[in-house]
């Protein structure tokens, strides 16, 4: 399966970058320093849910062969959450000046719980919404949305 994410373009090139929950932490990074906060990758909490046989591996190759030798891990994983009526998604928490990444058991009725594909999703509790939060949603993974990325990037290097 995640080779077939690999190949569809829902992941980076090294897998291991997304499943270990780097790409995450980079973008709760990206959004924290928007905020006005400064930080570091090295400053975020990453309760990574890989086994350090995945996380320890030499390549690409190597961490694809990882996984399945660790599938019966990955699978109780699931079922954990399956028995829960929850769905496993990796999500990035940012709340006074900290942040946090890790695998969490999504429970149905909350807004990430069918998130699906190539879609993000943020959450923001402010003082204006402290109760119910204001809701992004859309694509965070392809040609297109990096491309945009790199433009709005490029255009803004330009007019400073």
């Amino acid at each position: 399966m995640v080779k077939q994410a690999q190949t569809e373009g829902y992941t980076e090139p090294d897998p291991r970058i997304d499943l270990s929950g780097v790409d995450v932490a980079r973008k709760i990074l990206i959004l924290a320093g928007e905020s006005g906060t400064a930080m570091n990758l090295e400053d975020i909490t990453n309760a990574s849910f890989l086994t350090k046989a995945n996380l320890e591996s030499d390549s690409v190759a190597d961490f694809y062969s990882t996984l399945v030798q660790e599938e019966t891990h990955f699978q109780k994983l699931y079922a954990a959450a399956k028995a829960k009526n929850c769905q496993l998604k990796y999500v990035a928490e940012f709340n006074k000046g900290k942040a946090k990444v890790g695998l969490k058991e999504i429970p149905q009725g909350h807004p990430f719980y069918n998130l699906e594909g190539k879609d993000n999703i943020v959450m923001f509790y402010t003082q204006r919404y402290p109760e119910q939060p204001m809701i992004i949603k859309g694509a965070g993974a392809g040609a297109d949305v990096t491309a945009s990325g790199l433009f709005a990037d490029i255009i803004r290097v330009g007019n400073n």
